[in-house]
């Protein structure tokens, strides 16, 4: 998969050579992936085209008893094209709204077929982050359930789309929905965005982010080799609308006339309930984030799941390899969206298993049409076995954001890597582009590589080309696999009035979770304010990912020797107990088994010892990843296993404790 690139002494024009640094012999942290085959010529779109023409009866989306072919979901997406065309141009993003579905997949072929950015936002996206998208962003219309859009977008003029509406998560009439006349100009795409997917911003806003069709047919070019994805065969479509892999298992299928398979939402929550649904949905190719694999890998590879031939986990670090029992061929896949899904990729197999060891597996080597460089903070780059920020580039580098100025920022061409530094700063750029707008200034080539793309992740590159993933440079942590800015967090609290002053903090657990723990400073005239109210309020501008485990009220922050906000302090008094977070006096202690099982568990997996059985799951900052892992523990300590919605229905702790304590006298009785 790589090639080793070395300087040599003997050759002082070397084009990788670093002009004024010792002469070198050392390997370079420096990888490049196969050339990419000769498929990746052919357009996404027309790569489906070809399997509407080749088959058009084939099943294209199967979702429980109903199933859409080829040709009826070329057919549909025909209509929804004619009846948005007069209204949505090309290179106009459409924000869509929708589920895992066939009318997602209609609506993502009709809007490929218009020439449009397809701007995945997910279902339920909250009002106030959907408000500030449409502000920020010129989108020409939102696509999904008038009575889930934002106010003024279900107030603007509709036109109703003749989508499909059966379906586990279907919803009924779907409509897209005209953004309103504005005074203002939002950003608009750069020419040839193929799609946007929005990432955490510093600012309290979400960026958006654009990527060419090209960059996302090298990378399905790659998949359909490495997985053998084919006619016959059936994908999920597992992974949350707005997260970027999203992107890649629709169009797996789609690119390859196998069937794709919406999962219920229930599975995304509980493992025992995954494993099944692969098994019964006859899944034979998954992308499943790591947080909700893991779990499956910690226990016995379910026997009866032969037909999963491979499973691509990523989104956060992987912190165990499969076992000998595993069949399915696990990748270990690593990616930021910026580099389109995936970058690099490490493949275990059941058969290597012991070769590989134990501990943590590493992301592995890049895919084809990717190169990797791993550089010190002058941009440089390390011998192999040293430390360093990972620099990626090749063909599947997005065109940038839709900001150019953060474009300018984030990409650099490949003279720019040897005189940027560590705070971001560049060579002078042309801000509508991102490119090197100066003169050529000396440093090291790449051959093929125009620009990098500074991820902000420190890496080690092993002797034989593999990376290692160390964590982050920068203040950005990863959450349940989504990538967020504390920062972000931080404005969105600060967006209240009670809220003078926000600082978050993300403590790992005592097992390496990451969770966001908030610390405010009150307005005096809202000293009463608590901090879950807060936590309530904030769940309406942030992803699920992004909100706090916790609001801690505080009157001052602890500062450091020069006078700032001491972070590193609060971290260290975010990994302990909530000083404030005892039970509250009163509070029944647990008295039955469920009880002491429900809460110690609730308690540990959020880090907040006030739980009490009184509390509300969700309401305490439980999230889905949270739940699974509850669901898990809860099985493993009584035997008892509850669903993920009979866990969401109750209205409180206690009511969950009493259904496991049922649930386990009703299986003494059976036995007895």
């Amino acid at each position: 998969m790589t090639q080793p690139t070395t300087l040599s002494p003997a050759r002082p024009t070397d084009p990788l050579e670093t002009p004024g640094q010792p002469e070198r012999t050392e390997l370079l942290s420096i990888a490049h992936g196969a050339e990419p085959s000769g498929g990746a010529t052919a357009g996404v779109l027309a790569l489906f085209e070809e399997r509407v023409r080749l088959a058009p009866h084939a099943p294209a989306v199967i979702d429980g008893a109903h199933t859409w072919t080829y040709g009826q979901i070329d057919a549909a997406a025909d209509d929804v094209a004619t009846a948005l065309r007069d209204r949505v141009g090309t290179g106009d993003l459409v924000g869509v709204c929708l589920d895992r579905s066939a009318a997602l997949v209609v609506a993502a072929v009709a809007i490929a077929r218009l020439g449009a950015v397809y701007l995945p936002l997910g279902p339920r996206p909250g009002e106030r982050r959907l408000a500030a998208v449409t502000e920020d962003l010129d989108v020409a219309c939102l696509v999904g359930d008038p009575a889930l859009l934002p106010a003024r977008h279900r107030e603007a003029e509709h036109i109703e789309l003749g989508l499909p509406r059966e379906g586990v998560n279907a919803t009924g009439a779907v409509v897209a929905a005209l953004t309103p006349a504005r005074t203002d100009s939002g950003l608009r795409a750069p020419g040839g965005a193929f799609y946007a997917v929005l990432t955490s911003g510093s600012t309290g806003r979400p960026k958006a982010l654009a990527v060419a069709e090209p960059a996302l047919a090298t990378l399905l070019d790659w998949y359909r080799a490495e997985t053998g994805l084919a006619p016959g065969d059936r994908q999920s479509l597992l992974i949350g609308v707005a997260f970027d892999p999203h992107l890649m298992e629709l169009w797996a299928g789609l690119t390859s006339g196998a069937a794709l398979v919406p999962a219920p939402d229930d599975v995304r929550w509980d493992t025992a309930l995954l494993t099944g649904w692969w098994r019964d949905s006859a899944i034979s190719v998954a992308v499943a984030a790591t947080p909700m694999v893991e779990p499956l890998l910690e226990q016995p590879w379910p026997r009866s799941l032969t037909g999963l031939r491979h499973l691509i986990v990523g989104g956060d670090r992987m912190r165990r390899r499969p076992g000998a029992d595993v069949t399915t061929t696990v990748h270990n896949a690593y990616g930021p969206a910026e580099a389109t899904v995936v970058t690099t990729v490490h493949t275990m197999r059941a058969a290597g298993a012991e070769a590989e060891g134990s501990g943590a597996p590493p992301i592995g080597t890049p895919v084809p049409g990717v190169t990797v460089v791993v550089t010190d903070a002058e941009g440089r780059p390390v011998a192999r076995g040293e430390e360093g920020e990972l620099r990626i580039g090749g063909d599947g580098l997005a065109i940038g954001y839709l900001d150019p100025a953060l474009t300018a920022r984030r990409f650099t061409t490949r003279a720019d890597a040897t005189t940027s530094t560590s705070t971001g700063a560049t060579t002078d750029t042309d801000a509508s582009t991102g490119t090197n707008a100066a003169a050529h200034v000396t440093g090291f080539e790449l051959a093929g590589t125009d620009r990098l793309y500074r991820t902000g992740d420190r890496v080690r590159m092993r002797a034989d080309g593999v990376l290692e993933f160390l964590g982050r440079l920068d203040e950005q942590v990863k959450v349940s696999g989504v990538r967020i800015e504390p920062a972000e967090v931080e404005a969105a609290l600060e967006q209240d009035p009670a809220v003078l002053h926000a600082v978050v903090t993300a403590p790992r657990t005592p097992d390496g979770r990451t969770r966001l723990v908030a610390y405010v400073r009150l307005a005096a005239d809202h000293a009463a304010t608590s901090g879950d109210a807060l936590l309530t309020a904030v769940r309406a501008w942030l992803p699920e990912q992004a909100v706090p485990s916790a609001v801690r009220v505080v009157d001052t922050f602890p500062l450091d020797a020069n006078g700032k906000v001491d972070r590193a302090e609060l971290t260290r008094q975010a990994a302990g107990p909530d000083p404030e977070g005892a039970p509250a006096s009163g509070a029944p202690a647990p008295s039955t088994p469920g009880e002491r099982i429900v809460l110690d568990a609730v308690r540990d997996l959020l880090g907040r010892p006030g739980t009490t059985l009184a509390d509300n799951f969700t309401e305490a900052g439980g999230t889905s990843i949270v739940a699974a892992r509850l669901l898990t523990i809860i099985e493993r300590e009584s035997g008892v296993r509850l669903r993920a919605p009979q866990l969401l229905r109750q209205p409180d702790l206690r009511a969950v404790a009493a259904l496991v304590d049922s649930r386990r006298e009703a299986a003494r009785e059976a036995g007895a």
